[in-house]
């Protein structure tokens, strides 16, 4: 089951780099990827009361060298890449109605 979640992880770590408007905040490690919006950490923290206001999916927050982080972990045994997917693209959208509020 590992190795599968490593995989997705990896997945959702490409999509994450593949949106100029994120970025990854440390390496990823076994299922976890820590990842942010460009930007301030009041952005990234109201991005991620919206995510888990939604109950769609759920990221927990941390705090690496002072910036406010998402992150997104793979650990459950049901979890296929077209999970990985879904919560990107759901991430994607919010963040994209944030940007859209601030202009």
């Amino acid at each position: 089951m590992i190795p599968q979640h490593v995989l997705l992880a990896k997945e959702f770590e490409h999509l994450v780099r593949e949106d100029q408007r994120f970025e990854i905040s440390a390496d990823v490690v076994l299922g976890l990827v820590c990842f942010r919006l460009k930007g301030s950490n009041e952005l990234n923290e109201t991005l991620l009361k919206r995510i888990n206001s939604a109950r769609k999916i759920h990221l927990v927050p941390c705090q690496l060298a002072g910036r406010f982080v998402l992150r997104f972990a793979v650990c459950a045994r049901s979890t296929e890449s077209h999970h990985v997917q879904e919560a990107w693209a759901h991430i994607a959208e919010i963040a994209s109605e944030l940007q859209e509020l601030q202009h």
